[in-house]
């Protein structure tokens, strides 16, 4: 398990306030990782720690393989990082924002030609890059960040808040671009308040409140220790042996057992396989009279920690 991302005991002060509490934070390469809790948890504190913008005041930060305490310009050259609410120039073209970005970080003027265009439209801003950034709508504004994190080819994609103010729409655009990024080999820690964003596109999340870290694991091993494996149960005409083999057979099915006429199916996957489920039933012969998940959903968990964080029973 290699390591992109490694905090031990991380600890930032703003006077007497603790906003990040002896952190331990492991991000594991090639993952897409959701930075998770309320406002004013310490998030973006720790996100500026890991890029350098701010010192610990305690503990040891590795980014990359290499122990960060403040600016790092050797380390952030392998960091893409765009900010909560990223205020760009608005006299700016879109094109313009990325090639003086480039020139920051040394790109040659060859290698800004290639990469710009190709990076606006894997954004989904070609035909509006000489178009002004004033011009453009928050959505599009996003882009254009995600587009600079890019452009120096990092290893290790910070977001910050990426999808924050929104439409749905534009919600469901950042989260391709997300899932399109960590296709091409690179680690996504992205932070976010959006829990159904978040579940939609992690593998792994860690959850702190008040700088504190509550939970940190694999999305799946997080749902499974606080309420269990995801189900579903599903009422049979007839229930036959060659159906409850087919269903066994799915690759997210990690157990089948059998109630009567009810199938009691045990996932792997909080994703949502109720069609695959349900063609294995019908394609064996069977016919399906109801069906119905039991499992908590990111929201749920989420809730329930800060409430017992906070030392209040949760409802």
């Amino acid at each position: 398990m290699e390591l992109v991302i490694e905090t031990d005991g991380l600890t930032k002060k703003y006077g007497s306030l603790t906003a990040v509490n002896k952190l331990d934070l492991k991000v594991e390469q090639n993952t897409i990782h959701g930075f998770l809790g309320p406002n004013g948890a310490g998030k973006s504190t720790t996100i500026k720690v890991l890029v350098g913008l701010l010192k610990p005041d305690e503990g040891i930060v590795r980014v990359l393989g290499q122990e960060v305490h403040g600016d790092r310009p050797d380390v952030r050259v392998g960091v893409g990082y765009m900010p909560e609410l990223p205020k760009f120039p608005k006299h700016l073209k879109g094109w313009e924002l990325l090639d003086i970005y480039g020139k920051m970080y040394g790109m040659t003027s060859q290698e800004r030609k290639e990469q710009i265009p190709k990076l606006l439209e894997l954004v989904g801003l070609k035909g509006r890059e000489r178009d002004l950034i004033g011009g453009y709508s928050k959505g599009m504004q996003q882009r254009i960040g995600i587009a600079q994190a890019l452009l120096n080819e990092p290893e290790l994609v910070i977001l910050d808040e990426p999808s924050l103010g929104l439409d749905p729409v534009g919600m469901v655009e950042v989260r391709e671009l997300v899932k399109g990024i960590a296709k091409e080999g690179r680690t996504v820690f992205i932070s976010s308040h959006l829990l159904f964003e978040v579940e939609q596109i992690c593998s792994h999340v860690t959850i702190i409140h008040r700088g504190v870290s509550l939970v940190s694991d694999t999305l799946q091993e997080v749902s499974n220790k606080l309420s269990g494996p995801a189900t579903l149960q599903i009422e049979v005409a007839k229930i036959s042996d060659a159906i409850v083999e087919a269903v066994k057979k799915l690759p997210f099915v990690s157990s089948v057992s059998q109630d009567v006429n009810k199938l009691i199916i045990e996932l792997k996957t909080f994703d949502d396989v109720r069609a695959q489920v349900s063609h294995k039933i019908t394609s064996s012969g069977g016919v399906i009279i109801s069906m119905s998940s039991k499992g908590q959903r990111l929201e749920e968990i989420f809730m329930q920690l800060i409430a017992k964080s906070n030392g209040v029973k949760a409802e």
